[in-house]
């Protein structure tokens, strides 16, 4: 067995081209002279350099028209040791045809040559190249967004666990092993593999560790076929493995949607409540009405903790959520960095979206929904944002709460933020408090309102105003003059800056 990275760095986020799609384009008139046809192309580089090994990459079409082209045998021997895919040679201005020497020498190193005919510039193969991998890249995203939904549909089961499985097993055109702490197959999906497979994929899962000690995932090959393994949760916990005779540039995040599920639905002292809020949030992922969800949590009362951070994984993000033992939800429809759309219906304030509605990269944020109750501390490599304890029917205003205090938690450098409710708020009366809101602020578009608040609320500090909002501090500047200018008021008179305070709480 030998193992790698599960999912390797260095190759290009679109997939890559099979090089016989390219020689398929007629419009092209492009023709193979030597080497095999079933090479992939990852880029596409032109060069006129006697040696290009220095520029190439790997797992490139290499483009000449051959002039500085004095040993062709030396060439394609640099050419195929820099890793190069293939080598398309332009006929004219410097050469009538392409020299035998340089097609024999590519058929001795197995190195694909094609012929670029005069009437096709350069340029137009690389326009091609592009558009099939812009092709494939869409084609890819919808195969991961339909694995997603699949795997979401599995996760809301009676027998969710099996369900997943099966579904990541399908949607691999593979096997999927659930391994328990001690290595032993807990659960198991998909098609028989050889025992060698079997046995490599075994110990593949073993070579994972409690993070920060060991791997979340690893990559391999036994038995002919490719192996992956991930770490579910964090700890000594269960790991999952997979095997297939392939690895598409999807597959990975595939994996890791199916990673992020299984590390809640295998997370221990998973109680009955717990259960019953991530079936109403995956519920809600399937096309359930707000009400429809609602009426299946608990009244309450409940807290809403918005997260951003981590390392950039999803494995981080399922780590956050298991410790906290609830459901992921995404933001939906953000307007900012960090700002979220309050004005909703309730499913939407809280995304329309349950445990699966992970990415294969952890996504910007995240939102968690747990019973006020639960203890919330500081996470090392995230920031965190926490409502007030609020009931099922209050989650956007709850929701909202949580969003800001994220921002200031983002703009203070402070590890966990939570809302502070009441004060002197709480003695006007709430009707006649929004009607002078809704009539001071009228002059104020919502990113006007937002950029205000977030300033107020850092006590009119530029820099962090904008670290907050993710935008230049001459932007804040010019938006604060708008506001003061609309609103004509005097923004350093404290008493303004309270009073807005108040109207924009």
């Amino acid at each position: 067995m030998t193992t790698s990275p599960a999912h390797p760095a260095s190759t290009p986020p679109a997939p890559p081209v099979p090089l016989a799609a390219l020689l398929a384009r007629r419009d092209l008139g492009l023709r193979l002279l030597a080497g095999p046809g079933d090479a992939s192309l990852h880029w596409v580089h032109t060069s006129e350099m006697a040696d290009p090994y220095p520029y190439l990459l790997g797992g490139e079409l290499l483009m000449t028209a051959g002039v500085q082209l004095a040993d062709p045998a030396r060439y394609v021997e640099r050419v195929a040791e820099a890793g190069a895919a293939a080598l398309a040679f332009g006929v004219t201005p410097v050469y009538d045809t392409v020299p035998a020497e340089l097609v024999g020498a590519c058929e001795r190193r197995g190195l694909p040559l094609v012929e670029v005919p005069p009437r096709t510039p350069f340029t137009a193969v690389a326009r091609a190249v592009w558009r099939l991998m812009a092709e494939a890249r869409l084609h890819e995203l919808r195969r991961v967004t339909e694995a997603q939904r699949a795997l979401a549909t599995a996760a809301a089961r009676p027998a969710p666990v099996p369900a997943v499985l099966g579904a990541l097993a399908a949607r691999l055109g593979g096997r999927a092993v659930l391994f328990a702490p001690d290595g032993t197959e807990a659960a198991t999906a998909g098609r028989e593999v050889p025992a060698e497979a079997s046995r490599a994929l075994r110990e593949l899962a073993g070579v994972l560790g409690p993070r920060p000690g060991g791997p979340a995932s690893a990559g391999g090959e036994g038995g002919g076929l490719r192996l992956a393994a991930y770490a579910l949760g964090g700890g000594d916990g269960p790991a999952l493995g997979v095997a297939t005779e392939r690895r598409d540039p999807g597959d990975h995040t595939i994996a890791g949607v199916a990673v992020v599920l299984l590390s809640l639905l295998t997370a221990p002292h998973r109680g009955a409540d717990a259960a019953v809020r991530d079936a109403a949030l995956v519920r809600l992922l399937l096309g359930a009405s707000p009400a429809e969800a609602a009426a299946a949590l608990d009244p309450g009362p409940w807290t809403v903790v918005h997260a951003r951070g981590g390392d950039g994984t999803p494995f981080a993000t399922a780590d956050l959520a298991a410790a906290l033992g609830t459901a992921l939800v995404e933001p939906e429809g953000a307007t900012g960095a960090g700002e979220t759309d309050t004005t909703a219906a309730p499913g939407k304030a809280l995304g329309e979206a349950g445990a699966a509605r992970v990415s294969g990269a952890a996504p910007a944020s995240v939102r968690l929904l747990l019973p006020a109750s639960s203890a919330v501390t500081a996470r090392p490599g995230w920031f965190l944002g926490v409502s007030a304890p609020a009931a099922a029917g209050d989650l956007p205003a709850a929701d909202a709460q949580a969003a800001r205090a994220l921002r200031r938690a983002e703009a203070t450098r402070t590890a966990l933020v939570r809302h502070r409710p009441g004060g002197l708020a709480s003695l006007v009366d709430p009707d006649e408090a929004a009607a002078h809101a809704r009539t001071l602020l009228a002059p104020l578009g919502e990113p006007l309102r937002e950029t205000l608040r977030v300033w107020l609320s850092l006590h009119g500090g530029w820099d962090r105003t904008a670290v907050a909002l993710d935008v230049h501090r001459n932007t804040v500047r010019q938006r604060i003059a708008r506001c003061a200018a609309l609103l004509d008021r005097d923004l350093d008179d404290p008493d303004v800056r309270m009073e807005l305070w108040f109207a924009l709480g």
